[in-house]
């Protein structure tokens, strides 16, 4: 037991900070996917094979109607409050 100790002591502190980069992506791919109407599971499997990328394409990719993502960052409702609060 005493001989794997060193090993995982080598590993370092970059491969951490890789390592928790790589899962809180797969996190974040996951809730905009999520937030976009697909679901985790696609946001998820994007996140854990592109890692940082996924994020990229998550932001890109278009939300389906109806979504949570499309309620809350809708262009048309921002431009209707605007007309209407400012009568």
């Amino acid at each position: 037991m005493t001989v794997y100790v060193p090993l995982f002591g080598d590993i370092g502190a970059l491969s951490l900070v890789l390592l928790y980069v790589w899962l809180l992506s797969a996190i974040g791919c996951s809730q905009l996917s999520s937030l976009k109407g697909y679901g985790e599971k696609p946001g998820l499997g994007t996140g854990l094979l592109l890692s940082v990328f996924g994020l990229i394409v998550w932001l890109v990719f278009p939300s389906k109607p109806g979504s949570k993502w499309r309620r809350r960052f809708s262009r048309r409702d921002r431009e209707s409050t605007t007309t209407t609060s400012s009568s």
